[in-house]
């Protein structure tokens, strides 16, 4: 019942370029020599007749723009495919030029700290990782962790800091976007914390913080099966549960950046202890501590062993017929079937994606799951929600950070000039 893609699926769709290919279904307020090299961007390379009719603009603005942009050293000419018939002169098409500019995406986890430098045509320049010291930790502590990781990156690429146009980051918890400030993350023990000023003012960069499931989103939008649809949802199980949603093909954050926050939806009043504070959250049933706190119960598991050695252990007990440990697993995915049936009855998405290092656990993607999903929603026998199962690996959230930093950086490089 599942659409499962593979992570060579999700990470290398057959469309060229990167970013959206649908445009937004409410007016852009871009301007437009920012709307044409997006456009240009997200099809690899496209003639100016078509990058006209796309837009609904004229030929004549369009290839005024492109001339500017072309001699600014952003846009690149190349000859497109020849003419069957041989006469005449191939069709010039244009392409970004994917050096004019790079930036930096990262993910800031629990365990383990991923970034992504990326060219300014998307594609990935370097990688790396970097284990986390430990979970809650101040401003400053986390700057200091984080800085020897960007090191690394601009170390491979032989590059400098001051090459990078943008940083795009992600943490879990509450995030306002606009201001860069993190109201409350699991992973700080500082609430209200203004982290993208400090590492802006550290860095000496701009840097666009947002919520970690947001930059999964994001990913799936720029790089993956989202390309090609205006709606849909984006569900994450491991540390913590998120979501993220694209409406009308744009990311859709919520006015204080508390939209989405589907892991601290209350599925039980008085409920089971979240990391939140709260009781009864969505994410206290079903993300990493939720299971590991049942299977230490359960297995009678000493207290020190970690959460992912805890939920492993839980996971081969399962495997091995111990009804107590699959009594867990079936339990937290009739939670997921609550929390996703929920998505459905209020967006009404065409795909819900499915991901996160827990999907892994087949238990919680069991058809039982898509069944009491669909039992909780008001089915009137329309065509139900797809749902879709992606095998990313952990460098796409680092990924959907540059896209984040993509974003910010085509805006100021591109859109701010003027023709």
């Amino acid at each position: 019942m599942y659409d499962v893609l593979r992570q060579s699926d999700a990470e290398t769709p057959p469309l060229p370029g990167c970013g959206p290919v649908l445009p937004m279904q409410d007016h852009n307020t871009s301007p437009l020599r920012q709307q044409i090299f997006e456009h240009i961007r997200a099809k690899g390379q496209v003639a100016r007749s078509d990058i006209a009719r796309a837009l609904g603009v004229s030929a004549g603005s369009v290839t005024a723009l492109t001339a500017d942009m072309i001699a600014a050293g952003m846009l690149q000419e190349v000859d497109d495919t020849p003419r069957e018939s041989g006469r005449g002169r191939p069709p010039v098409a244009l392409r970004v030029v994917a050096q004019c500019a790079h930036v930096i995406g990262i993910k800031i986890s629990d365990d383990q700290h991923s970034a992504v430098l990326t060219d300014f045509a998307g594609n990935t320049v370097a990688d790396a990782v970097q284990p986390s010291t430990r979970p809650r930790k101040s401003v400053s502590e986390l700057i200091d962790e984080i800085v020897p990781l960007i090191d690394n990156l601009l170390s491979q690429a032989d590059m400098d800091l001051s090459k990078i146009s943008a940083i795009g980051m992600g943490i879990s918890g509450i995030v306002d976007h606009q201001t860069g400030t993190v109201p409350w993350s699991p992973l700080l023990n500082e609430p209200d914390a203004r982290l993208g000023a400090a590492f802006a003012d550290r860095l000496g960069c701009p840097v666009y913080l947002d919520n970690d499931a947001n930059l999964l989103t994001l990913a799936e939008l720029w790089f993956g099966r989202g390309r090609t649809m205006s709606d849909f949802a984006v569900v994450t199980v491991e540390h913590g549960v998120g979501m993220g949603l694209v409406l009308g093909n744009r990311l859709f954050r919520g006015v204080r950046g508390m939209g989405m926050e589907l892991g601290h939806i209350k599925v039980q009043l008085d409920g089971a202890l979240c990391r939140c504070g709260q009781r009864g959250c969505l994410e206290a049933y079903l993300a990493d501590y939720a299971l590991a706190r049942e299977a230490s119960i359960a297995l009678d598991q000493p207290g020190t062993q970690t959460a992912a050695a805890a939920i492993e252990s839980l996971f081969a007990e399962a495997k091995a017929g111990n009804q107590a440990a699959r009594t867990i697993f079936q339990r937290a995915g009739r939670f997921l079937s609550l929390g996703l049936a929920n998505v459905i009855q209020l967006f009404d998405p065409a795909l819900i994606i499915l991901s996160g290092e827990r999907m892994r656990y087949d238990y919680l993607y069991a058809d039982d799951v898509l069944t009491e999903m669909h039992r909780l929603t008001l089915d009137t026998s329309r065509s139900q929600c797809e749902v879709a199962l992606h095998a990313w690996g952990d460098l796409v959230w680092a990924r959907g950070a540059t896209a984040l930093a993509l974003t910010a950086a085509t805006t100021d490089l591109v859109g701010a000039a003027t023709a």
